[in-house]
């Protein structure tokens, strides 16, 4: 029977809709801390167990994956994985094919490569759930890609070091989960290790849990923490791409617009809107003025894809 998966758009790629660099590792990675959402529009996984493996590509945005597809990445491993179990425990993982809807834009800030091998994983899970507590899903996740394992999980989280620790907010805590929200992106790929190595980070210091969340009390107060932090990958971007300044500003124009940032390495911006119909109407409004552009209203998500 086949399985279905969400793949969500993530408030950011590496990053969250806040994101601090603290520096570059001596292996090359950067050491962040994040504060990370989700939003309802998503690519879809479908996993159909069986004796065939590979994955079908579909979509408005398929034609643009360059390069290894991630969700096939991440199949493959579990492929390997499961030959070591069927030998540890005399059963292996049971696979099977998928096929990937690519409804987001690639190398976008949205995260949506690492959300689709998440949703690869998380499928594979469910059609294995009597092996599931003997696999090591988040230790694979994190060597699939830095944000795989918060995508994973799928649901607002604090998040540092280089991907790898997260910290899923407790329900009830404040978070961007609900809002309304609008995604612009100018259908031009910018892909993230050009951002990172734009900045010009110097040495990272030891990783430490995030606190600047600790203690707000409110939606209000949280919007408010991340217009003082902001992203420190906006810089970057938007040299390597200057019309980031233009989305971000159309964004903030727009009536009910309470911020408007960066998601993540970009050039994907979003605006927070006091309402639906508001972000219906601002994301109207832009589509009209710009039409080359990929727009979506949305709401950011409280629970974890499925």
């Amino acid at each position: 029977m086949p399985i279905r998966e969400l793949a969500r758009a993530k408030i950011t790629s590496e990053e969250g809709p806040t994101l601090t660099v603290h520096g570059r590792r001596p292996d090359g990675y950067h050491e962040l801390e994040s504060l990370v959402a989700f939003a309802d529009v998503a690519d879809e996984v479908t996993f159909q167990p069986g004796a065939d493996l590979g994955v079908a590509t579909t979509g408005p945005f398929a034609a643009e994956i360059v390069g290894g597809n991630l969700a096939e990445i991440a199949l493959r491993q579990l492929h390997d994985l499961g030959q070591d179990l069927g030998q540890d425990l005399g059963q292996g993982l049971r696979l099977g094919s998928v096929s990937l809807t690519k409804n987001l834009p690639v190398a976008a800030g949205l995260g949506g490569g690492s959300a689709d091998a998440a949703a690869v994983l998380r499928a594979v899970r469910r059609a294995n759930a009597d092996l599931a507590g003997s696999v090591p899903w988040h230790d694979i996740a994190v060597r699939l890609g830095a944000d795989v394992a918060v995508c994973l999980a799928g649901r607002p989280a604090l998040m540092w070091g280089i991907g790898d620790k997260i910290e899923p907010l407790p329900e009830g805590q404040p978070s961007l989960a609900g809002l309304a929200v609008v995604l612009a992106n100018p259908r031009m790929p910018l892909p993230t290790a050009k951002v990172f190595a734009a900045l010009h980070a110097g040495p990272a210091p030891p990783s430490r849990r995030p606190g600047w969340h600790d203690g707000i009390a409110s939606a209000e107060q949280l919007l408010e923490a991340m217009r003082t932090r902001g992203n420190d990958l906006e810089r970057p971007a938007t040299a390597l791409l200057p019309v980031i300044a233009d989305i971000k500003a159309a964004l903030a124009a727009q009536p009910h617009c309470r911020y408007a940032a960066l998601s993540g390495s970009g050039p994907t911006c979003f605006g927070v809107f006091s309402n639906d119909a508001a972000a219906s109407h601002a994301a109207a409004a832009l589509a009209a003025a710009h039409p080359h552009w990929w727009i979506a209203a949305t709401r950011l998500s409280g629970t974890a894809a499925a």
